[in-house]
């Protein structure tokens, strides 16, 4: 054997036998110091992507309770650092801590550095494999693995059953997916100017009842012109035994898609409220949401509305149709002619009533109905809405949870 290959043989081979010496001889045992990486066992193995975005600026949020570690202190004054690696969805994190006392257990929740940008993306499942290693004294002792499973950022937590079979309600974070910082909304609100129903959007400055309800009309006639229909898309494919979820679309995709469900367009209304300075709520009620607006500043009155009759009459179809043919087929009049009064009936036939003037009126009709329309509901479930120990019925005022959720979008845009 030529004596060049040889000394390189010897070299590995002493370099390998240091390796085993050196890890025969570490300091600390990985059995004594018992090390674990847990994922809280309420979420089933699965992480929610619009939970960490919509929780990301409130100091408990949910990333800092959702990993944890425990071991047991092999010496006193020990110093401890465990390191997450970077993957997919989160950047490298480390947490550093000082062990006092010799034998203790400790205990400690990871806050996960999150690349939300990544999440925000998320529009399909997937999984996605964290790594925790724990070093004591800057040596390594021990690396455990966690393989989770992702969900769609269009998926929202409902509620969850905890390990002590307690129901714990999540509906809240509806909130998340009302983004009144959505660029969208400025050209809305141009639009809805240029319909002339009103001639400016201010909130409550004018302290007036009935100017509140003309902006909330005004918002009304667009979404009614711009054709949004309802619209149900809530079942996932959640695997999770012990979660409730639904596919929620964001503001965009209701502003493009012209579609919502009941919840979808809660959320975009209340998106266009809030910016304007209103003070919308969310009222959720078992298989259902209906959308609610304080009509002062004090939140003294609160006005309701059906946000799925939006979907009763189809403005942008008609519009095609009389474009065309200057008129409107038997189907379309068969459908608006329940939302006209007799008055505005004989005026069309008559001539004398203008297709645009005809449309607002059948909007001002739809709008009455749609404030009626959950009256008896809400007095019927009132206390429970202002019960905090009925999860069932939850009334969700929006610019009071802002403190703690906040919209979905803004950390990826």
């Amino acid at each position: 054997m030529p004596k060049r290959i040889l000394c390189i043989l010897l070299s590995v081979l002493t370099l390998s036998s240091c390796h085993l010496v050196s890890s025969r001889t570490r300091t600390y045992d990985p059995a004594q110091v018992n090390f674990t990486a847990t994922y809280n066992p309420t979420f089933d193995n699965i992480l929610y992507p619009s939970m960490l975005l919509a929780l990301s600026s409130y100091s408990g949020d949910s990333s800092q309770v959702l990993f944890s570690c425990s071991l047991t202190a092999p010496t006193s004054n020990a110093v401890l650092r465990i390191v997450v690696d970077s993957s997919a969805l989160n950047y490298v994190t480390i947490l550093q801590e000082v062990l006092p006392r010799r034998g203790q257990q400790y205990n400690f929740e990871i806050p996960i550095k999150w690349k939300y940008d990544k999440l925000y993306n998320l529009r399909q499942q997937g999984g996605v494999d964290l790594t925790f290693t724990c070093f004591i004294n800057d040596e390594e002792v021990d690396i455990k693995n966690l393989r989770l499973n992702y969900r769609s950022v269009n998926e929202c937590l409902l509620c969850a059953i905890d390990t002590a079979r307690h129901s714990i309600d999540y509906r809240w974070l509806f909130m998340g997916y009302v983004n009144e910082d959505h660029p969208f909304i400025d050209s809305i609100l141009t639009t809805a100017l240029q319909q002339g129903q009103v001639h400016q959007f201010s909130g409550y400055q004018k302290n007036n009842a009935q100017f509140v309800s003309n902006q909330v009309f005004a918002i009304w006639n667009y979404a009614l012109n711009r054709g949004i229909a309802y619209s149900s898309i809530s079942c996932t494919s959640n695997p999770s035994k012990r979660a409730s979820t639904q596919h929620i679309r964001f503001f965009d995709e209701v502003y493009n898609s012209r579609q919502a469900n009941c919840i979808d367009a809660c959320v975009f209304f209340a998106s266009i409220m809030r910016k304007i300075g209103l003070y919308p709520v969310i009222l959720v009620e078992p298989c259902h949401a209906y959308l609610g607006y304080y009509t002062d500043k004090q939140k003294k009155n609160l006005a309701l509305l059906e946000t799925t009759v939006t979907g009763w009459v189809n403005f942008p179809a008609m519009d095609r149709t009389y474009a065309e043919q200057h008129k409107l087929t038997d189907e379309q009049w068969t459908k608006i002619l329940p939302y006209l009064s007799e008055g505005q009936r004989n005026a069309w036939r008559a001539g004398t009533l203008s297709y645009e003037q005809l449309k607002l009126d059948v909007s001002k009709n739809l709008f009455i109905q749609a404030t009626d329309y959950r009256k008896e509901d809400y007095e019927a479930n009132k206390k429970a809405f202002l019960d905090d120990n009925q999860s069932r019925y939850q009334m969700l005022v929006v610019d009071e949870l802002r403190r703690y959720v906040q919209p979905i979008g803004l950390l990826a845009e």
